[in-house]
């Protein structure tokens, strides 16, 4: 291979570990949850504007792509030092996503897993004005992500305060 081909793997290389992070957070996540959504989840009182398992999985994929992305154009739109930031504050979000199927899921927790929220969704945000300075399109691919961490947080109260 040349060197002008390197740039190109490096590049496809980066993307490759965003997406293997959301996936593996994704698995995690699925692993977590599965015991509950047929056991303890159906139990809950929910409103009746929660969306279907099938609406919420497909809401995930897209946003965990869409996550993955906006991390890569970050990451390749700066030098090593000026990327740090904006990446740790997007694997440290990363985990907290994990820490909300933990709480809710994992520990059958509403309550928990709100305050959980709270500061998934300070970092998240904190992620997306980082991506903003780093790449537009960076930060645009986390507003959506922000949007439905904010329609998540009220779905959570309302399931939190139905079963209390």
């Amino acid at each position: 291979m040349t060197t002008s081909g390197l740039p190109l793997v490096k590049d496809l290389g980066a993307l490759g570990l965003f997406v293997l992070a959301v996936v593996l957070v994704g698995l995690l996540g699925s692993i977590i949850t599965s015991s509950s959504l047929t056991t303890w989840y159906p139990t809950l009182n929910r409103p009746d504007w929660t969306p279907s398992g099938l609406t919420i999985s497909w809401v995930w994929t897209v946003l965990y792509i869409m996550m993955a992305v906006a991390a890569w154009l970050a990451w390749r739109s700066a030098t090593h030092a000026k990327v740090i930031v904006p990446v740790g504050l997007w694997l440290v979000q990363l985990l907290f996503n994990l820490g909300w199927t933990f709480f809710f899921f994992g520990l059958r927790s509403p309550f928990g897993a709100l305050i959980e929220l709270v500061f998934l969704w300070v970092l998240v945000a904190a992620t997306m004005a980082a991506f903003f300075l780093r790449s537009r399109w960076a930060g645009w691919l986390m507003a959506p992500y922000l949007v439905w961490v904010t329609f998540a947080g009220a779905l959570n109260f309302q399931i939190w305060q139905l079963n209390s």
